[in-house]
Order: structure tokens, then sequence, then C-alpha cells
């Protein structure tokens, strides 16, 4: 995989959870709650990503990150649903050793990701969850992940 950013580590298979281990080397928990994993009808956005018709059916994966116990991200992982319907993806248990990993199993393996950063205020649903104000700014990063004949399989 061609190396682009620091968050490479986060879509580089057999991993493992990513994100408890960088939390543990700053001394602290990083743990996740997964809140949904269902099929749906493909957002706009998503399925121009994708490269879906529109509403065409995906799988979305719905994580809170918990820091110490505190809600610090809100995660939506999209899939096509041909990709990941029947699969763990769909399901709302922990995957062992990852998304990534399971989808580079499936024959999926990132060959790039694309992340896309702004800034904005946040959502009704976001101040409840990450407990913010309405004034304070949330950071959202969108990652486009792609396989090496630039397939996106991840959004």
């Amino acid at each position: 995989m061609q190396q682009n950013s620091t968050s490479d580590r986060y879509v580089t298979p057999g991993g493992g959870d990513t994100w408890a281990q960088e939390a543990a080397s700053t001394g602290q928990q990083g743990t996740q709650r997964i809140t949904a994993a269902e099929e749906i009808p493909a957002p706009p956005e998503v399925a121009d990503a994708l490269r879906l018709t529109p509403n065409a059916p995906v799988v979305l994966r719905r994580r809170v990150m918990l820091l110490d116990g505190r809600a610090v991200e809100l995660t939506d992982s999209y899939y096509p649903s041909g990709i990941a319907a029947g699969t763990p993806l769909a399901d709302r248990a922990k995957i062992p050793g990852g998304s990534v990993t399971l989808l580079a199993s499936l024959g999926h393996t990132p060959d790039r990701a694309v992340d896309d950063i702004t800034a904005r205020l946040p959502t009704p649903e976001e101040q409840h969850e990450l407990r913010i104000s309405a004034r304070d700014p949330v950071i959202v990063l969108t990652r486009l992940t792609v396989d090496a004949a630039g397939t996106p399989f991840e959004y």
C-alpha cells in the first residue's frame, strides 16, 4: 500500500485494534461501542464515493469510539452490500483483527486511502453523544479506501 498519511495504520490489514493500541501508547484505554450494523439505501454522497447507483444497498457500520470511557469520536463506515452483506461487517459484534483484516481476507486489500478533513458545527446527535455544546466545532474525517484496481470498497 502506498504511504500517504499517519492514518495508514488504520487501513493496513493485520494491524488489529489500532485505536486501542494508539490509546494504550499514551497510557489511556481506547474502546468502541457498535451502535448499528445494517443494510440501508446508500445516501447520495456514499453512492457517489463508492461508484454505486443512487440508493444502492450498502452496509452501514456505526461506532462510538471511547477514550477512557468517554465518547470522543463517532464513526460511520459504509461498504457495498455485495462485499459486506452476510459477513461480520453486517453484525454488531467486534470483528477479530478488525474490518481491514476481514476485508483483505475477502479479497479487498487497500491500495490507497484518500482522506478529506473539514470542520463544522455539530449536529444535535453529535452534541448529545459527545457531550459538547452547539458552538464546539467537530472535525470531520472522510476516508475513501480503494484497491489496486482503483475500485472503492469502504467510505
